[in-house]
């Protein structure tokens, strides 16, 4: 497998450590976020989606802009947009991005969240929904000839897209932990995301995937999501994760700023807590400080270490089959740069040293 390297890119400078600064959409910002990956060596950049912050399409459209190379991953719920509209939207920003772009499809962990949006359906009926929303996706994508749907939450008659993704095939990622996401996902998904979950827990979810797929003979990708804190040595990392847990916790309590959280419906923030029941450091390196102050709402599991101990745990999720790494600093930009110095090329060479000695054992046995 190749390994692929995603970064995340927000519209304003901000995070747990950092208090929101300049305007709401920083143009400038945006640009330079985006950039920043791009000269890191990341293959993909995430913008995500939230219930009152700036419009992700636009992000997406300005960082494409201001990039030449990068690729996207645009987060969106059903639910907001008619899906026939929606393929046409993503269709169009594939084209304006030559080619660039994935979706990531989200059914909603959060009953508040989707009704500041005006969506009362429940969390269950939400992924029944995301089902249909994308087999009528797919059809506005990929077929040559007007169609007609009747759905238990979509109708359409006549319906055509005259516009079709740049590419020939247009990636559709698929985060949720409960068996409902993972019926949908075994349908529908090239790829699927997890949340930085302990080793066993993550390859429980990867084998439910994959079994999932098999029953539609389908193949899945997977995806991880990591906060890592680097440190030039052990002892570093850790004092500098132990400076952040302390500077979260001191922004969360003034500012009362939950992001969007609880989410007791998530079943995905079940499991991180799961993971903070177990202790405070698991599997060497994955710390879970700051999944406890957030109650595990969202990727906030990190990993801790010199880049060489980082890599290593990394490695350890790609045995398990995972070839794409979601990683996100709490400096976001500035942690995005370190990324690119060293973990991400230390990683990938040790990924092409694997794949050279299993071609070397090959050819040597043929």
């Amino acid at each position: 497998m190749s390994v692929q390297f995603l970064g995340m890119i927000g519209h304003r400078l901000a995070s747990e450590i950092i208090p929101a600064t300049g305007p709401i959409f920083d143009k400038k910002y945006i640009a330079e976020f985006a950039q920043a990956h791009e000269n890191a060596g990341f293959d993909r950049i995430l913008v995500g989606y939230w219930s009152d912050q700036p419009d992700g399409f636009l992000v997406t459209a300005h960082a494409g802009a201001n990039t030449s190379k990068i690729n996207f991953l645009l987060a969106h719920r059903p639910g907001f947009v008619e899906p026939t509209l929606a393929a046409r939207k993503f269709a169009t920003l594939d084209n304006l991005l030559d080619g660039r772009l994935a979706v990531h499809i989200i059914s909603g962990g959060s009953d508040h969240e989707q009704r500041r949006d005006g969506d009362f359906l429940g969390k269950e009926r939400r992924y029944d929904r995301t089902e249909e929303f994308l087999q009528v996706v797919k059809n506005s994508w990929y077929s040559n000839e007007s169609y007609n749907h009747q759905g238990e939450f979509y109708q359409a008659e006549n319906a055509f897209s005259a516009i079709k993704p740049h590419q020939a095939h247009l990636p559709v990622y698929f985060g949720g932990s409960s068996d409902d996401a993972i019926r949908v996902a075994g349908k529908h998904a090239d790829v699927f995301a997890l949340w930085g979950e302990p080793l066993a827990s993550a390859a429980e979810t990867v084998n439910a995937v994959k079994a999932e797929a098999a029953r539609h003979q389908r193949d899945v990708g997977f995806s991880i999501s990591f906060r890592p804190i680097l440190g030039r040595t052990e002892e570093e990392a850790w004092a500098k994760a132990e400076a952040i847990r302390a500077k979260a916790k001191t922004q969360l309590e003034q500012s009362g700023y939950t992001f969007g959280l609880p989410k007791p419906q998530s079943v995905g923030a079940k499991r991180l807590q799961d993971a903070v029941a177990q202790g405070d450091r698991l599997d060497s390196v994955l710390w879970t400080g700051i999944a406890a102050l957030v109650g595990g709402g969202y990727n906030s599991t990190a990993l801790v270490g010199t880049p060489e101990q980082v890599s290593d745990a990394l490695l350890k999720y790609y045995d398990l089959g995972i070839e794409n790494f979601l990683i996100r600093g709490f400096d976001p930009l500035n942690d995005a740069i370190e990324y690119g110095r060293e973990l991400i090329p230390l990683t990938r060479k040790k990924i092409a040293a694997r794949q050279q000695a299993v071609s070397t054992s090959t050819s040597a046995v043929a």
